[in-house]
């Protein structure tokens, strides 16, 4: 036995690269016919396949995974790093549409939603409380200045 455990030892390891498609986005050759019967995807594998599949068809059609898969990975490519700057300035931005300030990005036209914009100043004011002190001057100081121009224009809109 202990001759069998340091052949092992010896023998090292070997990586099998499992994934379905190319960097390109491409489904690789061996991934094109049926799966192998050895090769069981994970749940989360599943998931995303059965997410990508027409509904109620058993076996996705795979040049509609590949396509997905690369329009998927274009889009992650092109946006930009989501830091806590930028999730910020997100949630500020569709304050100022229920604000009015911004137009509605379906109806190009500005609407006024004080409810939504209340509960949205209300989550980033909730941010600012469970950060502090865990933020950069910086991120603390945009912070503080998105709220209190929210909450201006909060007032602002509420009078009228």
């Amino acid at each position: 036995m202990d001759s069998e455990e340091e052949k092992e030892q010896t023998k090292g390891f070997k990586v099998d690269d499992r994934r379905r498609f190319s960097a390109e986005g491409e489904l690789k050759p061996e991934h094109r016919g049926s799966e192998p019967p050895e090769a069981q995807p994970s749940a989360a594998h599943a998931t995303a396949e059965a997410a990508m599949s027409p509904a109620g068809s058993e076996t996705p059609t795979r040049p509609r995974e590949a396509q997905a898969f690369k329009a998927f990975s274009q889009r992650r490519e092109a946006a930009p790093e989501i830091t806590f700057g930028t999730f910020v300035v997100g949630l500020s931005t569709q304050a100022l549409v229920h604000l009015g300030e911004l137009a509605d990005p379906q109806t190009n036209q500005p609407a006024q939603d004080l409810p939504a914009a209340q509960q949205l100043i209300d989550i980033i004011a909730m941010l600012e409380n469970k950060t502090r002190g865990n933020l950069d001057r910086d991120e603390q100081a945009m912070l503080e200045a998105i709220l209190f121009e929210l909450r201006m224009k909060y007032v602002e809109r509420a009078r009228h």
